[in-house]
């Protein structure tokens, strides 16, 4: 009985032994291994030298305002006169025959000739402006109408020798800042010296 309790008191430390050997040969075999794997998130930046996109700048349209009226625009008329110390004055109007909105501003430009088209020649002196009317811009619309005031002086007030009366039947109108002209049917007696100042026209006002 005390023999065998001997052997085991033996065999205990020879099995703690073993164990402590297993251990010990794990712990080496763990470091010696292959090295753990760690992951490494990186974050990309810009660098100075990128260019951030542009930001498109807002843009505001303004409409635009109406045309200068044409010649093919307008149609051109010769009113009835009326006389004041020796000169016929006439409303010469100017009314807008198309379908959109002009303007017109300033001072036509007016003289007698000898035919309605572009072949006749100038009679006379052409007419010279008034200033009696201020020049403001004037907006049309369709079949509206503005008007200058031709003056036109007998030209029995003028000496015949410088004078030189003549009949004209036609007047050339040309609106403001434009050159081609209209032509109107008006009949006068004038001076057919380009000397002698017969005719005077003020800047277009409102209305017929």
């Amino acid at each position: 009985m005390k023999a065998t309790i001997l052997g085991v008191g033996r065999v205990l430390p020879l099995a703690a032994l073993g164990l402590v050997a297993v251990l010990a040969s794990g712990c080496g075999s763990a470091s010696n291994g292959a090295t753990p794997t760690h992951t490494v998130t990186v974050t990309k930046t810009s660098g100075s030298g990128a260019t951030a996109p542009a930001t498109p700048t807002p843009t505001s349209t303004t409409p635009a305002g109406p045309a200068e009226c044409s010649t093919a625009d307008l149609k051109v008329a010769v009113g009835s006169g009326n006389g004041a110390a020796g000169t016929a004055f006439y409303n010469l109007d100017f009314t807008n025959v198309s379908s959109a909105t002009c303007f017109l501003q300033g001072y036509p430009g007016a003289s007698l000739v000898s035919q309605g088209n572009s072949a006749g020649s100038q009679i006379g002196a052409d007419a010279k402006r008034n200033p009696a009317n201020p020049s403001n811009q004037l907006t049309l619309g369709p079949q509206q109408t503005a008007h200058a005031v031709l003056g036109v002086a007998d030209a029995g007030n003028f000496p015949q020798s410088t004078c030189h009366i003549v009949t004209a039947h036609w007047l050339k109108v040309f609106p403001p800042d434009q050159t081609v002209a209209a032509y109107v049917s008006f009949t006068t007696q004038t001076c057919s010296s380009t000397a002698v100042p017969t005719m005077q026209i003020t800047a277009l006002s409102s209305g017929a």
